[in-house]
């Protein structure tokens, strides 16, 4: 192995390393902040007293969060872009529709009790859905989340004021789904009565969305 190939390897395995330990950071800080909101309430917690908690300083807590807000939705923060890679790798080859491929998507996310649906029961997943829209500042925080993933799946749909309609009403039909289902089972619906029942309103759903929507964002390429 020559001298620069050798110190390419290396480069790229420190590189490597740094990113895994920085997302353990982000991981073990969020974590541990919700841990504390979910026991004392959001506003009850300083970003202080979660940043003794994680043993950093504050100053480096929010060198990872800018703001109190990001250490909640940071657990959710890979579903920022996930409709508009679902769309993108349709994209790739002849593929179904953007909407029937979301489609799929969502209906087996529901399938497999993937939290994002709202359709799982586990008690942690459920605390952790109660703080987020049991919290004004959370709930006010997921408007920008959501503004970013319209965004994402506008770009991924061609772009153009069109395409950016059409990623909000998905991105809405997609939300409301998930809080009903969320809803229910908070409610103390069965989850398997609720996952049946969320099947049929996601295929309705976006069902809608296809007769609303332009044929080129919902007729295949096959």
């Amino acid at each position: 192995m020559s001298e620069t190939g050798t110190s390419d390897d290396r480069t790229s395995t420190e590189v490597g390393l740094r990113e895994r330990k920085k997302r353990r950071m982000y991981e073990t800080v969020s974590e541990t902040a919700i841990r504390l909101f979910i026991e004392k309430g959001f506003d009850a917690v300083s970003v202080a007293e979660v940043a003794a908690a994680a043993e950093i300083s504050k100053p480096t807590l929010f060198r990872y969060f800018p703001a109190k807000e990001d250490l909640v939705l940071y657990r959710i923060a890979d579903h920022e872009d996930e409709a508009a890679r679902v769309v993108g790798e349709g994209a790739v080859g002849e593929g179904p529709s953007p909407v029937e491929a979301l489609r799929r998507h969502f209906v087996d996310g529901i399938e497999r009790g993937d939290p994002i649906t709202g359709v799982n029961d586990h008690p942690a997943v459920l605390a952790f859905h109660s703080l987020v829209y049991g919290t004004p500042a959370l709930v006010a925080r997921m408007y920008a989340y959501l503004e970013r993933s319209e965004a994402a799946l506008a770009e991924a749909l061609g772009g153009g004021l069109e395409a950016r309609l059409a990623a909000g009403q998905i991105v809405a039909v997609q939300r409301i789904l998930a809080q009903e289902n969320w809803r229910r089972i908070s409610a103390g619906d069965p989850v398997a009565e609720v996952k049946g029942d969320a099947v049929v309103a996601a295929e309705r759903a976006f069902g809608l969305l296809e007769m609303g929507l332009s044929p080129s964002f919902t007729h295949s390429s096959e």
